[in-house]
């Protein structure tokens, strides 16, 4: 890479991303456990009477597993906009290193 400049903007150009990326991931997070609640409440009103059998109904329960399947989607989108975003991070400091390691080089040889 000549300049940081494109890693920079891809930095720029994401970080709104990311910051949705996790929010969504969070927000899933919190539902999943409202989810969690509304099912069990289901099934005691279905005439599950203990906490444990509630909750295993609502672990069970389709709509919970969805819930998770979208977690983990949210949770797969936000690691990777992270990661390219730490990338282009490394390439400026790559691009530091380089840079001043140009100037030793330059030095040395005056």
């Amino acid at each position: 890479m000549k300049t940081p400049y494109k890693a920079v903007e891809f930095i720029i150009a994401n970080a709104s991303l990311y910051a949705k990326a996790k929010s969504e991931r969070i927000y899933l997070e919190e539902f999943r456990k409202t989810k969690k609640a509304l099912l069990m409440k289901d099934a005691m009103v279905a005439g599950f009477d203990s906490a444990a059998s509630q909750e295993r109904e609502a672990y069970a329960h389709a709509d919970y597993k969805n819930v998770l399947v979208g977690l983990a989607a949210a949770i797969e989108k936000e690691e990777t906009l992270r990661w390219h975003l730490m990338a282009a991070q490394m390439k400026t400091e790559i691009w530091r290193t380089e840079s001043a390691n140009d100037r030793m080089e330059g030095k040395a040889t005056q």
